[in-house]
């Protein structure tokens, strides 16, 4: 390592022990805390490495008017602490300054939010138009040093694995590949524009018929979507693409990349080494989500055929009108307060919009307003699924509507009665995606459910025959805890196949050739067979980190809104830089 000595400082402010009692030292770094005890005065001064004490002789007028943050020079001797006051939390703890000269080479203002203490009752706008100071808290500067390691991590071991480390372009052109495009005008070529990439799909796959074996990058992505807790314009992801491989070869790399990777950084993790591949169908009925979170035990079930033709009328009906019913179980609830099902019965109609929430208890005897209305043997089938001391609620509506409400009803439950072991780290695999989804605003009332560019497993032939919506895709996505953290799979290398996918959301051969010009043309010239996935890094990180907010670790990000208030972004313009790239603003309304 370069060495950090300066003529600021011979030592960091994390590296002084007992060993180095006796010696003069310099050290520079910020104002963390002061404390006047008359006669001393103490100073914990931090860098990028940590916190050392320094003890300085009270009555210094010019001292005790430093504020909180300014960056200072301390010379001294190091002394070792008194027994008592030795502080075990830190490196240095076992010694101090005894400062015998300093300087001040910043002063700082009186600060609009206090450093010290790590104070989350601030409000976020503020700490992000003053990111700078934010960045100084230690949770927050910490979460960042963290997060330089963990792309250390996986860029070491893309290299170990046999990747080669690439870079594609940030401005590109803009393609329908499901999100907005940031557009950016361009000065030189009058009204047209080129576009941010929402990922480097179309590169990477030229990177492969270029005979780029294996490629990988940390690549940044720009989306305009609507953004949330887990979802920011700006992000990175671990992307890699592979050329003579199948589905089973690409998962192999995310089974031995991310389980390492949450091993090393997370030293208490409790890792199943099995990860089970499951069927987007299969996913949606069990646990009402394509991202399910496999430390809650709680398995959904469908119950159709047992209240079909059943005295319980508003279930049958609905049955008869095309509705399904998904059971819920909820282990050792048959005792909870008549409260507590009220709370869940509010929850399904006040958040998920449902009519109500049905449910029996199999306490000594099934009790509750459905089992009344169901003979013994219909009673007996729903008791096995429950089991004993337990209660099985229920959601009646249209398929998709009741897989998803009773998936949060299942997250809810599993939430509320504490089933999940937050040491616990679950992937698993979710495959066979439906490759094409029905559309009202599609020309052919079709359109793509995920990736344009991914493989159909259906050969050309079935494409020009068969049902699109009953297509499944050679994709999948990887799922930790509940959080999408990979979506991949096999790429379209076969321009008959790509048209004719295309031909099916309404996209002409001429438009295809228009709109993805370069991939057309390409793919004329000798394509190997290829796929690959990406990871996102920043929920990744979040998910190591405990966070519950991806802009938590990220250094500069914007806020919900997507604003950065620290730079003062998006921001109006000149006229004259607006004429230089030929734009006239139209004002909204």
């Amino acid at each position: 390592m370069v060495s950090l000595k300066s003529k600021y400082r011979t030592h960091t402010c994390g590296e002084l022990n007992a060993s180095n009692v006796g010696e003069t030292v310099t050290l520079s770094g910020w104002v963390h805390r002061k404390r006047d005890h008359g006669s001393l005065l103490f100073i914990d001064l931090r860098d990028n490495y940590g916190i050392t004490q320094c003890v300085f002789d009270g009555g210094d007028e010019a001292l005790e008017r430093i504020h909180p943050e300014s960056v200072v020079t301390i010379t001294g001797l190091v002394v070792a602490r008194d027994t008592d006051a030795i502080n075990d939390k830190i490196p240095t703890g076992q010694i101090e300054i005894k400062a015998t000269s300093w300087n001040v080479l910043t002063n700082a203002d009186v600060l609009p939010f206090p450093v010290f203490g790590d104070d989350d009752t601030v409000a976020e706008d503020l700490r992000l138009k003053y990111r700078y100071i934010d960045l100084r808290r230690d949770s927050l500067h910490n979460n960042i040093l963290m997060r330089n390691r963990v792309i250390k991590f996986m860029r070491d071991k893309m290299w170990e694995m046999g990747f080669s480390e690439f870079q594609t372009p940030i401005l590109t052109a803009s393609s329908p590949e499901g999100a907005r495009d940031f557009l950016v005008p361009s000065r030189v070529h009058h009204g047209m524009f080129y576009a941010l990439p929402q990922a480097p799909q179309q590169f990477k796959q030229m990177l492969q018929i270029s005979g780029f074996d294996r490629y990988f990058q940390i690549a940044p992505c720009f989306r305009d979507e609507d953004l949330r807790a887990d979802r920011l314009i700006e992000f990175y992801q671990l992307d890699m693409e592979m050329s003579f491989v199948d589905l089973p070869d690409i998962q192999a790399i995310g089974n031995e990349l991310i389980p390492t990777l949450i091993r090393t950084f997370v030293p208490n993790a409790k890792i199943d080494p099995q990860i089970p591949h499951i069927s987007f169908d299969d996913a949606m009925l069990k646990y009402g989500s394509d991202k399910p979170d496999l430390r809650n035990p709680i398995v959904i079930s469908d119950v159709t055929d047992i209240f079909r033709g059943s005295d319980f009328g508003i279930f049958a009906n609905a049955i008869d009108g095309g509705a399904v019913v998904r059971a819920i179980p909820t282990p050792d609830s048959a005792d909870k307060p008549r409260s507590w099902f009220d709370k869940l019965g509010e929850f399904a109609v006040k958040e998920l919009g449902l009519g109500g929430l049905g449910y029996i208890v199999f306490a000594d005897e099934p009790k509750g307003p459905v089992a009344k209305k169901l003979d013994a043997d219909r009673v007996a089938k729903l008791h096995k699924i429950a089991g004993d001391k337990s209660t099985l609620f229920f959601v009646c509506d249209m398929p998709d509507a009741a897989a998803k409400a009773a998936g949060k009803i299942r997250t809810k439950l599993g939430e509320d009665l504490g089933l999940i072991d937050e040491n616990e780290y679950k992937f698993c695999w979710i495959e066979d995606f439906p490759f094409f989804e029905a559309d009202e605003e599609s020309p052919t009332g079709i359109a793509f459910t995920h990736n344009p560019f991914s493989y159909p497993m259906a050969t050309l032939d079935e494409l020009s025959n068969r049902d699109p919506l009953s297509i499944k895709a050679a994709q999948f996505d990887m799922v930790l805890n509940g959080n999408e953290i990979c979506s991949g799979g096999l790429r379209n290398y076969d321009p008959r196949v790509m048209v004719k996918c295309f031909e099916l959301t309404g996209y002409t051969e001429d438009i295809v050739r228009e709109k993805f010009g370069g991939m057309y043309t390409a793919f004329q010239y000798g394509a190997p067979p290829h796929g690959g996935c990406a990871f996102g890094i920043d929920r990744l990180i979040m998910l190591i980190l405990g966070e519950k907010n991806l802009r938590s670790c990220v250094a500069f990000t914007t806020n919900q809104r997507g604003q950065d208030l620290m730079m003062g972004a998006p921001t109006s313009v000149t006229e004259k830089q607006l004429r230089e790239v030929h734009i006239q603003i139209r004002k909204k309304g």
